[in-house]
């Protein structure tokens, strides 16, 4: 029993002197762990802050860190008074990261519900863009409805400012302002011609955002933002509303194709009013396409017919052979030149060169032109702008067509002088009557306000410009004249008709015509020129007095009256206040 217990006395010692230094070797393994991963820590510490940190900073900026646009606002396009002719307005626009996007696909349904696109589609543009950062599914829309899509809280969808184009004048100036893309950018009109004026240039800025996208804190500018500058027209707006509804209604009234309609005031050569139909609304771009958008009084040509003979009279009376009291005979209504006839409607006999206007002659036209040498012809007609552009800038204008005299032969010749083998713009006409009525000074051509007239060039002398638009005063209120339906009660007009078949392949159309009427009013100090030409009216009348020169009446009566341009001729008075030509006491021009 003694030794038993003794044994066991003895394997107890033996344990308890063993069990401590077991527990001291466990404990030194776990400090020596605790040990090494307190090292690993430090290390690793020292290495982000130290060695690492750039490069760390500049990827944790990345996430966070992103420089934003601030999109520049366009210049406001007032008229000559500062009525708002074109306006930006906020709009946003909406874009996603198509990674993002592609982790929840399964809201894909919700974004195009909101966006009212085709669900299939929009997957489709994700799914074929998810190498990409940045795609646009909807540009300018109302912040308000962007908004609500924002709302969705949809991962990926993110909202961007920008400014879009408004007109509130609509298809009343559309064609003279043109309009702009959907990044603001002027595409054509004047919109297109002040691009460089108009268009700011965008800002931009360091923000941080989470990881939401929303912006916390502006960290720095990075670039200023530079508004564009405003730009104020020529245009007077209560006169182009005019212009455009008198034109419309003739266009409905005669079923005509087309026409236009250009206003210049003579003193300082800037455009009141320039319209056309058909026309377009620049707000709704489905109605922006080349057929309706193409500004016709800049950049369509056409043969003017008799509107061109006043500035053949200006040839004969520049050269010193014809002055108001020359006759010339059209007996017998007729004659040929080479082989081919010129005709008058009637056989007029000898007049003098204001019937031969007021009855728009072609027989007394054709004589007086192959009467004068062709480079004073020519001189003539490239002084009033003809063959060449104007000095308005207008995108597109056209010059015209006018070939040199050294290719000019006599049909030629007598066929321009009543307006074939020429051809004009609408702008281009408007310019050269603007001159006349200047009294032969031409002045350039603006579409920005002038605040004085300007210096100009002069191209006929005084004394023989107001010889001439006394002659063209008898087209419109002698007894038997073409224009007789261009006269504004209160003021004397002076002006020309012009009536030209359209040419076609071949030939010219027997049933297709231009209708046009220009001049200048009031006739004894001239303070507006207008032209109007009618395309195609197919309602039974066709002559440019009949068809243009109401619309020109009404236009520039109207625009006379809101001008307050003193009237100068008694509103009761005599249509026949211009006498009618005699044959006793006056010269007959030699005619060769």
């Amino acid at each position: 029993m003694t030794s038993r217990f003794s044994k066991f006395k003895s394997r107890s010692k033996g344990r308890a002197t063993s069990a401590p230094a077991s527990f001291r070797w466990r404990a030194y393994l776990l400090m020596g762990f605790v040990a090494c991963g307190a090292c690993g820590l430090i290390y690793r510490a020292v290495s982000l802050q130290l060695v690492d940190h750039t490069f760390l900073a500049k990827e944790g900026d990345a996430r966070v860190s992103r420089v934003a646009t601030i999109a520049a606002h366009r210049g406001t396009i007032t008229d000559r008074y500062g009525e708002p002719l074109a306006v930006s307005t906020p709009v946003d626009s909406i874009w996603v990261n198509p990674k993002e996007l592609a982790l929840a696909t399964d809201q894909i349904p919700r974004l195009a519900s909101a966006l009212k696109q085709d669900r299939q589609e929009l997957e489709r543009r994700i799914a074929s863009n998810l190498d990409r950062s940045f795609l646009y599914l909807a540009r300018g829309r109302q912040p308000s409805e962007a908004e609500q899509i924002k709302a969705l809280g949809i991962p990926g969808v993110y909202l961007s400012r920008e400014y879009r184009r408004y007109y509130p004048s609509g298809e009343v100036a559309g064609h003279i302002l043109g309009f702009t893309n959907v990044d603001d950018a002027g595409q054509e009109g004047l919109e297109l011609a002040f691009d460089h004026w108009l268009a700011g240039e965008d800002g931009a800025k360091r923000v941080i955002q989470d990881r939401y996208g929303r912006i916390v804190q502006d960290v720095e500018s990075i670039r200023p933002v530079r508004p564009g500058r405003d730009l104020v027209l020529s245009i007077d707006l209560r006169i182009q509303y005019l212009a455009y509804r008198e034109l419309k209604a003739a266009i409905r009234e005669q079923r005509a194709r087309a026409g236009s309609v250009v206003v210049i005031d003579v003193v300082t050569g800037e455009v009141l009013a320039m319209v056309n139909q058909p026309s377009f609304n620049p707000n709704d771009r489905e109605q922006i396409l080349p057929a309706t958008y193409r500004n016709r009084a800049a950049t369509d040509i056409f043969e003017p017919g008799s509107s061109m003979k006043p500035f053949f009279v200006a040839a004969g009376i520049a050269s010193g052979k014809y002055d108001d009291h020359s006759i010339i005979d059209t007996s017998p209504g007729y004659f040929k030149v080479g082989s081919w006839p010129v005709e008058d409607e009637h056989n007029n006999g000898p007049i003098n060169i204001a019937t031969v206007l007021a009855r728009s002659s072609n027989v007394g036209m054709a004589r007086l032109a192959l009467s004068l040498e062709p480079k004073q012809i020519w001189n003539t007609l490239t002084g009033f702008g003809f063959g060449q552009v104007t000095t308005s800038g207008y995108p597109g204008e056209s010059a015209g067509l006018l070939a040199n005299y050294s290719q000019w032969r006599p049909i030629g010749i007598a066929t321009m002088s009543h307006g074939y083998g020429i051809s004009v713009t609408p702008l281009q006409l408007a310019h050269a009557y603007a001159t006349l009525g200047s009294f032969g000074l031409s002045r350039p051509v603006s579409f920005l306000r002038v605040d004085s007239p300007p210096g100009g060039q002069r191209v006929m002398a005084p004394p023989a410009a107001k010889e001439l638009i006394g002659m063209l005063e008898s087209v419109v209120v002698a007894e038997g004249a073409t224009g007789r339906r261009a006269a504004i009660p209160g003021y004397r007009v002076s002006g020309k008709t012009g009536t030209a078949w359209k040419a076609f392949a071949g030939g010219y159309s027997t049933d297709k015509f231009m209708g046009v009427f220009g001049g200048v009013a009031p006739a004894t100090e001239p303070r507006l020129a207008a032209i109007v030409v009618i395309d195609e009216p197919s309602a039974g009348l066709h002559r440019g007095g009949d068809v243009a020169a109401p619309v020109f009446s009404a236009v520039v009566g109207g625009a006379l009256r809101l001008l307050a341009v003193a009237p100068d001729r008694p509103i009761n008075a005599p249509d026949d206040v211009v006498p009618a030509p005699t044959r006793a006491g006056v010269r007959t021009a030699a005619l060769q």
